[in-house]
């Protein structure tokens, strides 16, 4: 005879773990480890558990599972703190947590966001000594003392973590990246190609390895053409668009010298765009301008802004799928970085073609 079955909302039928076992012919215990997959099992034994969860419609608790596992089920997910930039109307950050959250939700994980505090070293590992956290995946990491610190920890603890859009080199981090280092060359050999040679760059934080690979990409398309990046065509910014709006000011100090901008995000670029035209700066007197991202907004501003795509999604869904699959190969493969780098493209809009040509 079977135990009682209860009943939720609506009154549907919830089978305890009881009448699998019963249904079954094992114990309890058996049950658990079949459906937690802990420990070597006999495949019938597997088997007749299995069917008799499925003839019962049987669903483990999420906390049952967790506690059985020593796991709590959650992806950490590490925002920075970056002043005066709203993350989650950024269009880099918005389309990295939708991949994260989409694979995770297709595997049967939860994400817990955790933020960085102002002034503040994160201390990851304390997450996961807590069981808040099963793995973490880190956004907006900045090369600085502290922060290598606190992430050579968790490689030292083999904890299953990687970067995103962050490179430290020379360390054992695992890292989901762009080749932002091509990216910023193509967008600039295409400003040359379009016959511009007072090439105007604004950067943003040097901080983060995206920017310094910016900066390398366009030194590089510059150098090839017998060009070079001079100090005084060289903005910098936070990515923000009012770090674009700001910077307008010093570029119309040499406005009549520049030919073309490229800006090291989308943001920025629109808010160069805004400030020339505060200062009165006429679109027909406007330089070429390239931005990166490929946001939304790049395709609504006038003229539409050249970019250069990057894969922010996609590189969000890879950074999940392999901090579990760190996960479930356990603490030897923690230990083995991986570093995943993704190609970029351009996408030419008006802002960048020379017309005259």
């Amino acid at each position: 005879m079977y135990a009682r079955t209860s009943f939720g909302k609506g009154g549907v039928a919830i089978a305890s773990r009881k009448e699998v076992a019963e249904l079954a012919g094992v114990s309890e215990a058996t049950v658990s480890r079949v459906l937690n997959g802990v420990g070597p099992m006999k495949e019938e034994t597997r088997q007749r558990v299995m069917e008799a969860a499925k003839k019962l419609n049987y669903v483990p608790s999420a906390l049952a599972r967790n506690f059985a596992t020593s796991r709590s089920g959650n992806i950490g997910v590490v925002l920075p703190y970056v002043p005066k930039v709203h993350m989650f109307s950024s269009f880099f950050f918005s389309e990295i947590l939708s991949g994260i959250g989409s694979k995770a939700r297709e595997l049967g994980h939860d994400i817990l966001l955790l933020f960085q505090t102002p002034g503040e070293s994160m201390d990851y590992v304390r997450w996961f000594h807590a069981h808040k956290i099963d793995t973490c995946i880190i956004l907006g990491a900045k090369d600085d003392p502290e922060e290598l610190l606190a992430l050579r920890r968790l490689a030292e603890e083999g904890l299953p973590f990687c970067l995103i859009n962050q490179h430290f080199e020379g360390e054992p981090f695992s890292e989901v990246d762009a080749d932002h280092v091509q990216g910023s060359y193509m967008a600039v050999r295409h400003l040359i190609e379009q016959g511009y040679r007072r090439i105007a760059f604004m950067n943003g934080p040097l901080t983060y390895s995206n920017s310094r690979d910016r900066l390398q990409g366009c030194e590089k398309a510059l150098a090839e053409a017998g060009l070079v990046l001079e100090e005084e065509l060289i903005f910098r910014g936070n990515f923000s668009r009012s770090s674009g709006i700001t910077a307008a000011s010093e570029l119309m100090k040499v406005i009549d010298q520049v030919d073309a901008v490229f800006a090291a995000n989308d943001r920025m670029a629109i808010g160069l765009m805004q400030g020339l035209r505060d200062h009165g700066l006429s679109e027909e007197r406007f330089p070429a301008m390239f931005g990166y991202d490929n946001s939304d907004a790049s395709q609504v501003t006038t003229p539409e802004l050249s970019s250069v795509k990057v894969p922010f999604y996609e590189m969000g869904e890879i950074a999940v799928a392999e901090v579990l699959k760190r996960l479930e190969q356990g603490a030897s493969a923690s230990g083995q970085p991986f570093r995943i780098m993704l190609p970029t493209e351009l996408v030419i809009r008006a802002s960048s073609q020379n017309l005259r040509l």
